[in-house]
């Protein structure tokens, strides 16, 4: 690797440690950690879940192949993140700077790339292709399940756009077949 090439990384990793800290910060508020605690446990699964047994409920028979569609998608994105978290192994950044607090329990040893937003940002795009009116909840839900991330401690915020990236190309993917 070039001199310039290892500096522009080391520059992009100090960016990302800064904005980590930053975000991490403010989960020294006590109303803002429980906020993003409960935005993080609502997405490791709960939400997403009732979402689909509300769309099964109110859409009858209908709703079962968007609910199918966002079930399967959701199955290779974990098979996918866990692919690539079991080869990266990048620690949690709780786990690297004594600065970063945690202030949730992580689902698993590793931070690269964040499951969370990588199945937020691929549920949200499978289910607006079917119900786009859902817009206004399922977005912001997706934005706060993004922000939980560093401010719990659990990942940078390069794992939340690797796992957003991930999450969106196969919500697509998905879409075209």
């Amino acid at each position: 690797m070039s001199p310039r090439m290892s500096l522009v990384l080391h520059r992009l990793h100090d960016i990302d440690e800064n904005w980590c800290l930053r975000f991490n910060r403010t989960s020294h508020n006590a109303c803002v950690r429980a906020f993003f605690y409960l935005v993080s446990r609502l997405g490791d699964g709960v939400f997403w879940y009732t979402l689909m047994a509300g769309i099964l409920v109110t859409q009858g028979t209908a709703g079962i192949t968007p609910v199918l569609h966002m079930l399967l998608a959701g199955l290779l994105g974990t098979l996918v993140y866990k692919n690539i978290k079991g080869k990266a192994l990048r620690p949690r950044p709780y786990q690297v700077h004594h600065a970063i607090t945690m202030a949730s329990a992580p689902l698993d040893h590793f931070s690269f790339p964040s499951g969370h937003s990588l199945h937020a940002a691929l549920f949200t795009l499978v289910a607006l292709a079917y119900f786009p009116a859902l817009v206004w909840l399922l977005v912001p839900f997706t934005i706060l399940i993004a922000i939980s991330r560093p401010v719990l401690g659990l990942h940078y915020p390069s794992d939340v756009l690797a796992g957003a990236l991930i999450g969106i190309a196969i919500a697509e993917i998905s879409l075209l077949l």
